[in-house]
C-alpha cells in the first residue's frame, strides 16, 4: 500500500502568500503618502496671529484680526506697583499710534503676587475707568507653566524670555514675528523708536502694493 501524502502545507500557503502581498502592499502605499505629505503638506509654521484667544466676556477670537499691524502684547495687573505708570504708557502708546497700523493687545494674569485677582469683566472694567483704555484687554489667562495660554507661550518660546513679574511686553511685527521685549521698569521712550520702525515698513509695504 502506497504510503498517504497530505497535501495540507500547499492548501495553505496561497491564502497566506496573498496576505503577505496584501500587507506588504498597504504598508508601501502608507509609506508612499506619508513621504508626500511631507513633500507636499509641510504643516504651517505657526505665528502669533495664528492663535485663538478669549475676550472678556469669554468669547473666542481669532488674532488674525491684528495681522499686519505693530502689535505690543503685555501681561497686566490691576495692584501692582507698575500698574498706574504702564497703563498710562499703554494708552499713550496706542493713542500716537493706534489703531490702523499699531495696537496693545492687554492679557491680564494673577500669578505675579497674585496682583490681578478680579474677574476679566471686572479688569476691563477698571482699565477702561482709571485710564481710559481704548486697546483690547482679554480674558484673565495663565502666562506660566502647563496651562499657559498658548499664544502667550508662543511668544515666550519665540523671545527665550519668560515674564518674571507684571507689565512684561513683547513687540509683534505685522507677520506675526516676536521683534524685542522690554521690561516693566523700562520707560516707554525705548518702545517707541521699535514702534516707529515697525510701522514705517508698514506704511513703505502698503506703497508698494499700491
Amino acid at each position: 500500500m502506497e504510503p498517504l501524502i497530505t497535501s495540507y502545507p500547499l492548501k495553505y500557503s496561497v491564502p497566506k502568500a496573498r496576505v503577505f502581498v496584501i500587507f506588504m502592499s498597504m504598508v508601501l502605499c502608507t509609506t508612499i503618502l506619508c513621504l508626500l505629505q511631507l513633500r507636499f503638506f509641510k504643516p504651517k509654521i505657526k505665528d502669533f496671529y495664528s492663535f485663538e484667544v478669549k475676550d472678556s466676556r469669554g468669547r473666542i477670537i481669532s488674532l488674525e484680526k491684528y495681522r499686519g499691524k505693530a502689535t505690543l502684547v503685555v501681561n497686566v495687573a490691576s495692584y501692582c506697583q507698575y500698574t498706574d505708570k504702564n497703563y498710562i504708557a499703554l494708552q499713550e502708546l496706542h493713542r500716537e499710534f493706534g489703531p490702523s497700523h499699531f495696537t496693545v493687545l492687554a492679557f491680564p494674569c494673577n500669578q505675579f503676587g497674585e496682583s490681578e485677582p478680579s474677574s476679566s469683566q471686572e479688569i476691563e472694567s477698571f482699565a477702561k475707568g482709571n485710564y481710559g483704555v481704548t486697546f483690547p484687554v482679554f480674558h484673565k489667562i495663565k502666562i506660566l507653566g502647563s496651562e499657559a495660554d498658548p499664544a502667550f507661550k508662543f511668544l515666550i518660546d519665540s523671545s527665550k524670555k519668560e515674564p518674571r513679574w507684571n507689565f512684561w511686553k513683547y513687540l509683534v511685527s505685522p507677520e506675526g514675528k516676536v521683534v524685542k521685549f522690554w521690561r516693566p521698569q523700562e520707560p516707554i521712550e525705548s518702545i517707541k523708536p521699535e514702534v516707529t520702525s515697525l510701522i514705517r515698513q508698514i506704511i513703505m509695504k502698503k506703497r508698494e502694493d499700491l
